[in-house]
């Protein structure tokens, strides 16, 4: 397969998007600490921001800012799933029981009857361990804060959530759930035997010269220059806190990765444009099933989602939300035309990236 360079240098600058401006502008103007937004079309790019990456000292969003990218991250986790699967190490209908034996049994489960693609395009049924009670109550709130340094396992995380009902019986439905994330992810390091942060690495970000994307193992502090991370800690209305820094193995392979507005441009350029996976893997990524009750307009692939925009365009990517970040990277199917978006605060909601590409692919 051929991989695609950064482009940074063979872009051309566009000289604005009016727009898209002012819907960063409006974001603030709502109550958003700092947006920030990059597009590109075809071979021109544009970056721009609006309000502060720390409110204390009034800096500016810069364009080679580093952020949590939250369940973006499950872009990253297919795209590897995929590529082993392309190198004949995989198949998307082996079973979990195949490659974790035992671990998916059990409570309503049975690992022989989920395959591996029914975990990337949540059609599993497998509960999401963010929901249990016991664990949600710690995952929110000033909990949260007190225990932002706890570390998790992988296993552990996945027994949490198998000790709730499945949601449905595997193929009867739709139900987000990052535990299907942390099992692919613990797939490719048994087929592998390297970390999922290592496959990442030298699959996607170094071919691609993503300098600014990574997966953290036991960092909690983003490397390099990077917005205060402002969260309410998911309680309405409640204080804010920094919650730049802390331990991901919470999130891991399902939301943990940290990257750039650019690389994240160049990631779903590449990987939309069939320029990371076989022909084959490239039609299993974008072939999308219902999403009732999560996303409005949304149909979900493999570790990417369709999203039809009020004006009847169909726009392609990614998103996540995580502590004091929330990000929006969608675009054409091609992946030519495309806006990558961050807001350094986690109250705002959907409806600044609404705007956003509203903005870019309605006007």
């Amino acid at each position: 397969m051929t991989f695609m360079t950064n482009v940074l240098l063979a872009t051309v600058m566009l000289t604005t998007t009016p727009g898209v401006q002012s819907a960063l502008d409006q974001a603030v103007a709502d109550g958003a600490p700092g947006m920030a937004a990059e597009v590109r079309d075809g071979h021109k790019r544009w970056y721009g921001s609006a309000g502060a990456a720390d409110t204390e000292t009034g800096r500016k969003r810069k364009a080679q800012e580093r952020f949590r990218i939250g369940s973006a991250t499950k872009a990253l986790t297919a795209t590897v799933v995929l590529q082993l699967v392309g190198e004949g190490r995989l198949s998307l209908d082996d079973t979990v029981e195949k490659w974790l034996p035992g671990l998916v049994q059990g409570n309503g489960y049975d690992g022989n009857t989920i395959t591996v693609r029914q975990l990337l395009n949540h059609t599993s049924g497998i509960f999401n361990y963010g929901n249990d009670p016991e664990f949600f109550k710690l995952g929110v709130g000033e909990a949260w804060f007190e225990h932002r340094y706890d570390v998790h396992t992988p296993e552990e995380l996945v027994k949490i959530g198998l000790r709730n009902p499945p949601y449905f019986q595997p193929g009867k439905g739709f139900g987000y759930s990052n535990t299907n994330y942390f099992l692919a992810a613990m797939i490719v390091e048994k087929i592998t035997g390297r970390s999922l942060a290592r496959e990442i690495e030298r699959r996607i970000a170094r071919p691609l010269g993503l300098s600014g994307t990574y997966l953290p193992g036991a960092d909690t502090v983003i490397r390099g220059p990077h917005p205060v991370h402002y969260s309410t800690l998911f309680v309405p209305g409640g204080k804010v806190y920094d919650a730049s820094d802390a331990d991901q193995s919470f999130a891991w392979a399902a939301g943990g990765a940290v990257s750039t507005t650019g690389d994240l441009q160049v990631f779903f350029r590449a990987l939309l444009g069939g320029r990371l996976l076989p022909a084959a893997e490239q039609k299993e990524l974008l072939t999308t099933v219902e999403t009732s009750g999560w996303i409005p307009n949304t149909r979900y692939g493999l570790g990417v989602f369709s999203q039809t925009l009020p004006c009847g365009v169909t726009v392609w990517g990614g998103g996540g939300a995580t502590f004091g970040s929330w990000v929006y990277a969608m675009g054409s199917k091609d992946g030519k035309h495309f806006v990558t978006t961050q807001v350094n605060g986690d109250w705002s909601g959907l409806a600044p990236f609404d705007a956003v590409l509203a903005a870019e692919f309605c006007s």
